[in-house]
Protein backbone atom coordinates (compact mmCIF):
# COMPACT_ATOMS: atom_id res chain seq x y z
CA UNK A 1 0.00 0.00 0.00
CA UNK A 2 3.12 2.51 1.12
CA UNK A 3 4.39 1.43 -2.20
CA UNK A 4 1.80 2.31 -4.42
CA UNK A 5 0.97 5.48 -2.46
CA UNK A 6 4.46 5.92 -3.06
CA UNK A 7 4.39 5.90 -6.92
CA UNK A 8 1.58 7.94 -6.97
CA UNK A 9 2.87 11.16 -5.52
CA UNK A 10 5.86 10.63 -7.54
CA UNK A 11 3.90 11.47 -10.75
CA UNK A 12 3.78 15.12 -11.00
CA UNK A 13 0.45 16.74 -12.11
CA UNK A 14 -0.50 17.99 -14.95
CA UNK A 15 0.01 22.45 -14.38
CA UNK A 16 -2.38 24.45 -14.86
CA UNK A 17 -2.32 26.26 -18.60
CA UNK A 18 -3.29 29.59 -17.08
CA UNK A 19 -0.90 29.62 -14.50
CA UNK A 20 1.88 28.62 -16.98
CA UNK A 21 0.62 31.82 -18.98
CA UNK A 22 0.66 33.84 -15.93
CA UNK A 23 4.26 32.53 -15.48
CA UNK A 24 5.10 33.46 -18.77
CA UNK A 25 4.15 37.29 -18.88
CA UNK A 26 5.71 37.67 -15.08
CA UNK A 27 9.17 36.14 -16.59
CA UNK A 28 8.74 38.55 -19.72
CA UNK A 29 7.92 41.67 -18.20
CA UNK A 30 10.11 40.94 -14.80
CA UNK A 31 6.77 42.80 -12.68
CA UNK A 32 4.07 40.94 -11.21
CA UNK A 33 2.29 44.67 -11.67
CA UNK A 34 3.24 45.19 -15.46
CA UNK A 35 1.71 41.41 -15.80
CA UNK A 36 -1.10 42.17 -14.27
CA UNK A 37 -1.96 44.92 -16.85
CA UNK A 38 -1.05 42.53 -19.18
CA UNK A 39 -3.28 39.88 -18.61
CA UNK A 40 -6.34 42.25 -17.13
CA UNK A 41 -6.04 40.56 -13.78
CA UNK A 42 -5.04 42.32 -9.88
CA UNK A 43 -1.80 42.03 -8.80
CA UNK A 44 -2.75 40.01 -5.90
CA UNK A 45 -4.07 37.46 -8.02
CA UNK A 46 -1.18 36.86 -10.25
CA UNK A 47 1.02 36.76 -7.19
CA UNK A 48 -1.40 33.93 -5.79
CA UNK A 49 -0.82 32.67 -9.25
CA UNK A 50 2.93 32.70 -8.96
CA UNK A 51 3.06 30.89 -5.51
CA UNK A 52 0.47 28.56 -6.47
CA UNK A 53 2.87 27.28 -9.44
CA UNK A 54 5.93 27.65 -6.98
CA UNK A 55 4.14 24.85 -4.30
CA UNK A 56 3.42 22.40 -7.57
CA UNK A 57 6.51 23.06 -8.51
CA UNK A 58 8.34 22.91 -5.30
CA UNK A 59 10.98 25.76 -6.93
CA UNK A 60 11.25 29.43 -6.28
CA UNK A 61 10.53 30.69 -9.72
CA UNK A 62 11.52 34.71 -8.75
CA UNK A 63 13.71 36.67 -6.83
CA UNK A 64 11.71 39.62 -5.18
CA UNK A 65 13.76 42.74 -5.87
CA UNK A 66 13.02 46.61 -4.65
CA UNK A 67 11.70 47.12 -8.57
CA UNK A 68 9.99 44.01 -9.94
CA UNK A 69 11.48 40.58 -10.30
CA UNK A 70 14.36 38.78 -11.95
CA UNK A 71 13.61 34.96 -12.66
CA UNK A 72 15.85 32.43 -10.75
CA UNK A 73 17.73 30.07 -12.67
CA UNK A 74 14.72 26.91 -12.54
CA UNK A 75 12.67 29.97 -14.03
CA UNK A 76 15.00 30.18 -17.22
CA UNK A 77 14.73 26.74 -17.75
CA UNK A 78 11.01 26.55 -17.54
CA UNK A 79 10.54 29.59 -20.28
CA UNK A 80 12.68 27.77 -22.31
CA UNK A 81 10.39 24.72 -22.40
CA UNK A 82 6.94 26.47 -22.39
CA UNK A 83 7.53 29.59 -24.60
CA UNK A 84 6.99 28.26 -28.12
CA UNK A 85 4.26 25.56 -27.29
CA UNK A 86 2.36 28.71 -25.37
CA UNK A 87 3.00 30.64 -28.12
CA UNK A 88 1.62 28.39 -30.82
CA UNK A 89 -1.40 27.37 -28.73
CA UNK A 90 -2.33 31.28 -28.34
CA UNK A 91 -1.73 30.97 -32.75
CA UNK A 92 -4.06 28.46 -32.93
CA UNK A 93 -6.57 29.56 -30.72
CA UNK A 94 -6.87 32.62 -32.79
CA UNK A 95 -5.51 35.03 -29.80
CA UNK A 96 -2.88 36.35 -32.61
CA UNK A 97 -5.80 37.56 -35.12
CA UNK A 98 -6.06 41.02 -33.95
CA UNK A 99 -3.65 43.62 -34.82
CA UNK A 100 -0.03 43.43 -32.24
CA UNK A 101 -0.44 46.17 -29.82
CA UNK A 102 2.00 49.44 -30.39
CA UNK A 103 5.49 49.56 -29.34
CA UNK A 104 6.56 51.65 -26.91
CA UNK A 105 9.91 52.93 -27.45
CA UNK A 106 11.95 55.60 -25.16
CA UNK A 107 15.03 57.01 -25.10
CA UNK A 108 17.29 60.20 -25.57
CA UNK A 109 15.08 62.80 -27.79
CA UNK A 110 17.71 63.94 -29.92
CA UNK A 111 19.05 60.40 -30.82
CA UNK A 112 15.23 59.94 -31.40
CA UNK A 113 14.93 62.47 -33.18
CA UNK A 114 18.08 62.28 -35.13
CA UNK A 115 18.98 58.67 -35.93
CA UNK A 116 15.85 56.69 -35.07
CA UNK A 117 12.48 59.13 -36.22
CA UNK A 118 13.95 59.43 -39.73
CA UNK A 119 14.38 56.20 -40.41
CA UNK A 120 11.02 54.44 -39.53
CA UNK A 121 9.14 53.97 -42.73
CA UNK A 122 10.02 50.10 -43.15
CA UNK A 123 8.42 49.69 -40.15
CA UNK A 124 4.95 51.70 -40.45
CA UNK A 125 4.62 50.10 -44.27
CA UNK A 126 4.75 46.99 -42.34
CA UNK A 127 1.57 47.97 -39.66
CA UNK A 128 3.67 48.40 -36.54
CA UNK A 129 2.53 50.99 -34.38
CA UNK A 130 4.44 53.20 -32.58
CA UNK A 131 4.49 55.23 -29.29
CA UNK A 132 7.62 56.87 -28.72
CA UNK A 133 8.96 58.70 -25.42
CA UNK A 134 11.55 60.70 -24.97
CA UNK A 135 13.28 61.34 -21.49
CA UNK A 136 16.68 60.64 -19.28
CA UNK A 137 17.84 56.92 -18.43
CA UNK A 138 17.46 56.25 -15.69
CA UNK A 139 13.45 56.85 -15.30
CA UNK A 140 12.69 55.59 -18.45
CA UNK A 141 14.34 52.09 -17.40
CA UNK A 142 12.35 51.74 -14.63
CA UNK A 143 8.99 52.78 -16.59
CA UNK A 144 10.75 49.79 -18.78
CA UNK A 145 10.62 47.13 -15.39
CA UNK A 146 7.26 48.43 -14.74
CA UNK A 147 6.00 47.31 -18.21
CA UNK A 148 5.30 50.80 -19.50
CA UNK A 149 7.68 50.57 -22.34
CA UNK A 150 8.65 47.71 -24.44
CA UNK A 151 12.22 49.08 -25.54
CA UNK A 152 14.88 52.04 -24.26
CA UNK A 153 17.53 53.13 -26.01
CA UNK A 154 20.13 53.79 -22.74
CA UNK A 155 23.00 55.90 -22.25
CA UNK A 156 24.71 52.82 -20.19
CA UNK A 157 24.15 49.60 -19.54
CA UNK A 158 21.54 48.52 -16.73
CA UNK A 159 22.83 46.80 -14.01
CA UNK A 160 21.24 43.26 -12.40
CA UNK A 161 19.08 40.55 -14.13
CA UNK A 162 15.67 42.36 -14.69
CA UNK A 163 16.81 43.43 -17.92
CA UNK A 164 18.58 42.50 -21.24
CA UNK A 165 20.79 44.80 -23.07
CA UNK A 166 22.52 44.58 -26.25
CA UNK A 167 25.39 47.47 -27.44
CA UNK A 168 23.59 49.92 -29.89
CA UNK A 169 25.78 52.49 -31.23
CA UNK A 170 28.90 54.44 -29.96
CA UNK A 171 28.56 58.59 -30.11
CA UNK A 172 31.62 60.44 -30.26
CA UNK A 173 31.47 64.24 -28.42
CA UNK A 174 33.20 66.84 -29.96
CA UNK A 175 34.28 70.38 -29.21
CA UNK A 176 32.31 73.04 -31.46
CA UNK A 177 31.78 76.84 -31.60
CA UNK A 178 29.98 79.25 -34.42
CA UNK A 179 33.06 80.24 -36.86
CA UNK A 180 32.69 83.94 -35.24
CA UNK A 181 33.58 82.84 -31.75
CA UNK A 182 36.21 80.15 -33.36
CA UNK A 183 38.11 83.05 -34.96
CA UNK A 184 38.08 84.96 -31.43
CA UNK A 185 39.66 81.90 -29.51
CA UNK A 186 42.41 81.02 -31.74
CA UNK A 187 42.91 77.75 -34.44
CA UNK A 188 42.53 74.31 -33.30
CA UNK A 189 47.00 74.30 -32.60
CA UNK A 190 46.34 77.05 -30.31
CA UNK A 191 44.30 74.88 -28.00
CA UNK A 192 45.58 71.40 -28.91
CA UNK A 193 48.86 73.47 -27.34
CA UNK A 194 47.44 75.45 -24.66
CA UNK A 195 44.43 72.60 -23.80
CA UNK A 196 41.64 73.79 -21.85
CA UNK A 197 43.63 77.55 -20.99
CA UNK A 198 42.57 78.67 -24.52
CA UNK A 199 38.92 78.33 -23.47
CA UNK A 200 39.12 80.59 -20.36
CA UNK A 201 36.81 83.54 -20.69
CA UNK A 202 34.83 81.85 -23.48
CA UNK A 203 31.17 81.67 -22.44
CA UNK A 204 30.34 77.85 -22.01
CA UNK A 205 26.42 76.48 -23.49
CA UNK A 206 25.60 73.65 -21.75
CA UNK A 207 22.97 70.75 -21.45
CA UNK A 208 22.38 71.28 -17.20
CA UNK A 209 24.23 73.23 -14.76
CA UNK A 210 26.22 70.11 -13.57
CA UNK A 211 27.89 70.03 -16.99
CA UNK A 212 27.52 66.06 -17.56
CA UNK A 213 29.05 65.86 -21.20
CA UNK A 214 31.71 68.51 -20.84
CA UNK A 215 32.82 67.36 -17.58
CA UNK A 216 33.76 64.35 -18.69
CA UNK A 217 35.19 65.93 -22.41
CA UNK A 218 38.00 67.98 -19.64
CA UNK A 219 38.44 64.83 -17.97
CA UNK A 220 39.40 62.49 -20.65
CA UNK A 221 40.94 65.12 -23.74
CA UNK A 222 42.18 67.64 -21.03
CA UNK A 223 43.01 65.62 -17.94
CA UNK A 224 41.48 67.76 -15.88
CA UNK A 225 38.97 68.73 -13.78
CA UNK A 226 35.96 71.55 -15.10
CA UNK A 227 35.68 74.47 -12.17
CA UNK A 228 33.54 76.49 -14.06
CA UNK A 229 29.79 78.24 -14.32
CA UNK A 230 27.94 77.78 -17.38
CA UNK A 231 26.78 81.08 -19.11
CA UNK A 232 24.02 79.33 -20.52
CA UNK A 233 21.78 75.81 -19.57
CA UNK A 234 19.27 74.44 -21.51
CA UNK A 235 18.01 70.39 -20.60
CA UNK A 236 17.73 69.81 -24.93
CA UNK A 237 20.69 69.30 -26.81
CA UNK A 238 18.90 70.70 -29.93
CA UNK A 239 18.73 74.16 -28.17
CA UNK A 240 22.14 73.77 -27.10
CA UNK A 241 23.93 73.27 -30.52
CA UNK A 242 21.29 76.51 -31.50
CA UNK A 243 22.54 78.88 -28.97
CA UNK A 244 26.10 77.50 -30.13
CA UNK A 245 25.83 78.20 -33.68
CA UNK A 246 24.13 81.69 -32.77
CA UNK A 247 27.22 82.66 -31.24
CA UNK A 248 26.54 82.54 -27.64
CA UNK A 249 30.06 80.66 -26.54
CA UNK A 250 31.18 77.09 -27.11
CA UNK A 251 30.02 73.51 -25.91
CA UNK A 252 30.32 69.54 -25.91
CA UNK A 253 27.80 67.91 -28.32
CA UNK A 254 27.79 64.71 -29.60
CA UNK A 255 29.28 64.37 -33.46
CA UNK A 256 26.07 62.47 -35.12
CA UNK A 257 23.84 65.77 -33.46
CA UNK A 258 25.97 68.49 -35.13
CA UNK A 259 27.55 66.61 -38.20
CA UNK A 260 25.48 68.95 -40.67
CA UNK A 261 26.81 72.20 -39.08
CA UNK A 262 29.80 70.38 -39.34
CA UNK A 263 29.38 69.86 -42.78
CA UNK A 264 28.09 73.17 -43.59
CA UNK A 265 30.11 75.64 -41.62
CA UNK A 266 27.85 76.52 -39.21
CA UNK A 267 29.78 75.12 -36.52
CA UNK A 268 33.88 74.64 -36.36
CA UNK A 269 35.59 71.59 -34.76
CA UNK A 270 37.49 73.67 -32.28
CA UNK A 271 40.11 70.53 -30.79
CA UNK A 272 40.38 66.98 -32.90
CA UNK A 273 42.17 64.69 -30.32
CA UNK A 274 43.38 61.17 -31.25
CA UNK A 275 41.08 60.12 -28.69
CA UNK A 276 37.80 61.57 -28.17
CA UNK A 277 35.50 60.47 -25.81
CA UNK A 278 32.86 58.03 -26.64
CA UNK A 279 29.97 57.13 -25.35
CA UNK A 280 28.09 53.63 -26.11
CA UNK A 281 24.26 53.45 -25.84
CA UNK A 282 22.34 50.02 -25.56
CA UNK A 283 19.32 49.04 -26.42
CA UNK A 284 17.31 47.61 -23.48
CA UNK A 285 14.23 45.02 -22.86
CA UNK A 286 13.22 42.38 -20.43
CA UNK A 287 14.30 38.94 -20.41
CA UNK A 288 12.75 36.92 -22.98
CA UNK A 289 10.24 37.34 -26.16
CA UNK A 290 7.36 39.78 -26.03
CA UNK A 291 3.99 38.69 -26.42
CA UNK A 292 4.24 40.87 -29.21
CA UNK A 293 6.00 40.10 -32.35
CA UNK A 294 6.37 43.72 -33.42
CA UNK A 295 8.64 44.65 -30.43
CA UNK A 296 11.47 41.98 -32.38
CA UNK A 297 10.83 43.75 -35.49
CA UNK A 298 11.42 47.07 -34.12
CA UNK A 299 14.60 45.79 -32.15
CA UNK A 300 15.85 43.86 -35.20
CA UNK A 301 15.45 46.98 -37.73
CA UNK A 302 17.44 49.46 -34.63
CA UNK A 303 20.39 46.99 -34.45
CA UNK A 304 20.69 46.63 -38.36
CA UNK A 305 19.97 50.55 -38.73
CA UNK A 306 22.70 51.95 -36.84
CA UNK A 307 25.48 48.29 -38.09
CA UNK A 308 25.14 49.96 -41.57
CA UNK A 309 25.83 53.37 -40.39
Amino acid sequence: MRDRESNHHSVAAPLDLNLLRTFLTVYRTGSFTAAARLLGLSQPTVTTQIRALERQLGRELFERMARGVAPRPYADELAARITEPLDSLATATGADDAPAEPVHLAGPAEFLTVSVLPGIAPLVEAGVRLRVTPGLTEPLLEDLRAGRHDLVIATFRPRGRTLTSVALNDEEFVLVAAPGRAERIGSAARIAAEGAAALHGVPLVAYAEDLPIVRRYWRHVFGKRLARDPAVTMPDLNAVKAAVVGGAGFSVLPRYLCAAELASGALVLLHDPDDPPINTGFLVQRPGASGNPHVALVRDHLLRATRDR
